[in-house]
């Protein structure tokens, strides 16, 4: 008799425990064969990427429909035994109305949990303002604890990743943001050991994510030795997945080499990776 599989309640509770105490790391699938296969390399939970799905789809990142982002939770969620958090975007609204209405359904989709970023897609305005921006995650908070409040919701402040550096606008947003209701705050674009540093301490007690998308002067034992409670790499390893692609199909369309395709997984491994993936779905 085949095990039964986890209910979205335990995977909940799993997600909210991870978060307790340690380091972890949450890496990002973009379709449910790469889920399935980090579920199988032993990780405890994982967290979707917007910039995976969009490529994916032919887009650019941030150009997908909050329609597009809740099926692939749907299916990311039903495809894997593990908690999984949603890159959820800006809550795909401007108002926090229309924010509490895209998390309830995000809720629904089974995610343990969800971020929702502070950064508007203007480039002349590039971040909402704070007020504005600590009422998006109020009303996602309470969209959340109307559905039972067992889904984790994440604060980003995204000021590093569209030029506004400032570490101490960050923090205060970051601040803002656990005072609105969330409980683990992100700051995605931060590198440095002190960066780090300050913000980990800045946020306590809750637990801080950090988002490593290359080699950096940082080693993850020592990323946790500072403090970070769990590291994502976002678009990283779909990048990584496209770069391989991407010289095997140019050396073959520009030379006619076959060479690209030295490096390619094997079809056995695969065949055998999923067959055994689904007859435990």
């Amino acid at each position: 008799m085949a095990e039964s599989r986890p209910s979205i309640a335990d995977k909940r509770r799993a997600f909210h425990a991870l978060h307790e105490t340690g380091c972890f790391v949450i890496p990002n699938p973009w379709d449910v064969g790469s889920a399935r296969y980090l579920q199988g390399l032993g990780f405890k939970a994982l967290a979707t990427t917007s910039a995976g799905l969009a490529w994916s789809k032919g887009r650019p990142d941030n150009a997908i429909t909050r329609d597009m982002a809740l099926a692939h939770l749907h299916e990311i969620v039903a495809a894997t035994d593990l908690p999984v958090n949603a890159d959820f975007e800006s809550g795909f609204a401007a108002d926090a109305a229309g924010v509490a209405e895209s998390v309830r359904l995000a809720v629904d989709s089974g995610v343990a949990g969800l971020s929702i970023e502070d950064s508007t897609g203007d480039a002349a305005r590039p971040l909402y303002d704070l007020s504005v921006a600590v009422e998006r995650i109020r009303a996602a908070r309470k969209a959340i604890d109307r559905a039972g409040g067992d889904t984790l919701l994440v604060g980003r402040a995204e000021c590093f990743l569209v030029g506004r550096p400032d570490l101490g606008e960050t923090l205060e947003r970051l601040r803002a943001y656990a005072d609105a209701g969330a409980d683990c705050l992100y700051a995605p674009g931060v590198r440095t050991r002190d960066q780090v540093a300050a913000l980990v301490a800045g946020v306590a007690p809750k637990p801080f994510n950090l988002l490593v998308g290359a080699p950096g002067e940082l080693t993850l034992p020592e990323i946790a030795a500072l403090g970070v409670r769990r590291v994502s790499v976002g678009g990283a390893l779909a990048r990584t997945a496209w770069a391989g692609f991407m010289r095997a199909a140019t050396l073959l369309a520009t030379q006619g080499s076959f060479e690209g395709l030295a490096a390619a997984a094997s079809g056995a491994e695969l065949n055998a990776l999923f067959r055994g993936a689904a007859r435990n779905s």
